[in-house]
């Protein structure tokens, strides 16, 4: 029979499993076993009914006694989850000596105690299957590699010793890999759950001790400039009541000390408003409580125009950076003339802009231009694009762009996957996430983000579709 390749590999796994189905022939009892076994673990959602099952389904098929045992993460002691003689265990209870941690099926004390895997690995430690009409038995595995791979969540014990067979124990040992794979999903699912939750609760906290209370600043900023202000008209009153042909050097050189306060006052104060409105935007845009209702982020369109609106500020916030790095901007002759208004997530795409221009700060390099001139740049725009996102549609390509080498050609293609820095990254700052969030967001705006050389650098870009444009 002829498979397709992509589900090539799952066949195979199949047709794996059917031998050993064969090789094990379980007797109908023990089939009907797992059946009753996989049934109720569907069947019931709390965690304490699954280990309820795990003891009552060998009660009830084989008049077997049985006790689950669970390994507590912090102490590292087993403890008694629940037994078929009580049920739940309601106190934790520390497993009696000879139930211990081991990573094979061994017998002690008129009980047979097989470990509780997470994962078995592709050989079961410790079971060895013999060919058909010989003993199965146990052996210890030779390996302690084996164990490494897989968490052992706990034992599983059986009594009486007396009354298992070869193939009891046989059975027993599969029984409890199942029993293994169901408890770690479980644990696995119940973690998430209160990661979830925690994450819930964390965004209102964030709303209600961080977001709202940011907003104080903003009154904080205006009393500042107000005193700025009255700074200023002191001065103002302090050189008119002077008489200038009178006035003593010391008292010259108050005024120009309160002359140059006020101008480094004023320029700190635009450069804390600044600064606080564009962490107030992410923070707002980031902590958006949909976000984390919906397990994605969550787009708030709006109408704005693009460079004005998003890029001017961004860029502006970098200026400093740059002008301390020599770089000059190249700014387009028609995109203020001819842009019109996008619907965007207007947050979103502003850290778009933030994480390309902090790239084209860190990364830009000095050139030599043809004409043998020295250039270090940056540079954005934006072109109308035909033919995207299908023939006859049409879209906007955004750009930033930056002198210097550029990326190697192996590496370019993953260098917007999460994680991914090129070669040239080498000693400067950074974690690889800025383009992988820039792909994200853009694509969830039904963009797509791209990389291409130019003659003089490199070139950042990404395309939207025109159905986000108004």
């Amino acid at each position: 029979m002829q498979h397709c390749s992509d589900l090539q590999k799952i066949c195979q796994r199949i047709r794996e499993k059917s031998k050993s189905y064969e090789r094990y022939n379980f007797t109908s009892e023990f089939n009907d076993f797992l059946k009753a076994f996989f049934d109720l673990a569907q069947e019931y959602d709390a965690l304490e009914d699954f280990y309820r099952i795990c003891v009552a389904v060998p009660l009830e098929m084989t008049g077997l006694d049985s006790a689950l045992y669970l390994l507590d993460e912090e102490s590292k002691r087993l403890y008694l989850a629940c037994n078929s003689s009580h049920g739940i265990c309601s106190e934790k209870r520390t497993a009696p000596e000879h139930i211990t941690l081991r990573g094979s099926p061994y017998q002690s004390k008129n009980s047979y105690i097989v470990p509780i895997y997470n994962k078995m690995p592709a050989e079961d430690p410790g079971v060895v299957s013999k060919t058909p009409g010989q003993n199965r038995s146990t052996e210890r595995c030779s390996s302690a590699k084996v164990y490494t791979r897989n968490r052992i969540l706990g034992m599983f014990s059986v009594t009486p010793l007396g009354k298992l067979s070869a193939d009891d124990r046989f059975f027993l040992n599969k029984y409890t890999n199942r029993i293994g794979y169901n408890l770690h999903n479980r644990l696995i699912a119940l973690q998430n759950i209160d990661h979830l939750k925690f994450i819930n609760t964390l965004v209102m906290d964030i709303e209600h001790n961080v977001i709202v209370p940011n907003m104080y600043f903003r009154h904080l900023f205006n009393k500042l400039r107000k005193k700025i202000i009255e700074l200023e008209g002191l001065r103002d009153q302090i050189r008119k009541t002077t008489d200038s042909d009178i006035a003593s050097p010391n008292c010259e050189s108050c005024l120009s000390r309160c002359d140059s306060l006020s101008d480094d006052l004023l320029f700190y104060h635009s450069e804390i408003v600044k600064h606080h409105s564009n962490i107030s935007l992410f923070l707002e845009s980031l902590f958006r409580r949909e976000h984390f209702e919906s397990g994605h982020l969550v787009l708030r369109p709006k109408r704005c125009f693009v460079e004005k609106e998003i890029i001017l500020p961004q860029l502006e916030n970098y200026a400093s950076r740059l002008r301390a790095a020599n770089i000059t901007v190249d700014r387009p002759n028609n995109m203020l003339d001819e842009e019109f208004q996008l619907v965007v997530d207007f947050g979103l795409l502003s850290q778009v802009y933030a994480n390309l221009f902090s790239n084209a700060a860190k990364y830009a390099r000095e050139i030599t231009t043809q004409d043998g001139k020295k250039r270090k740049a940056i540079a954005y725009g934006r072109e109308v694009m035909d033919n995207f996102p299908e023939c006859g549609e049409q879209g906007v390509k955004f750009n930033v762009f930056s002198t210097g080498p550029h990326l190697d050609p192996e590496e370019a293609p993953f260098i917007f996957q999460e994680g991914v820095r090129g070669k040239g990254s080498a000693g400067v700052y950074g974690t690889g996430h800025g383009l992988a969030f820039i792909q994200h967001v853009v694509e969830l705006h039904g963009g797509i983000v791209g990389y291409e050389q130019t003659s003089e650098g490199n070139n950042f870009y990404f395309i939207l579709p025109v159905s986000y444009v108004k």
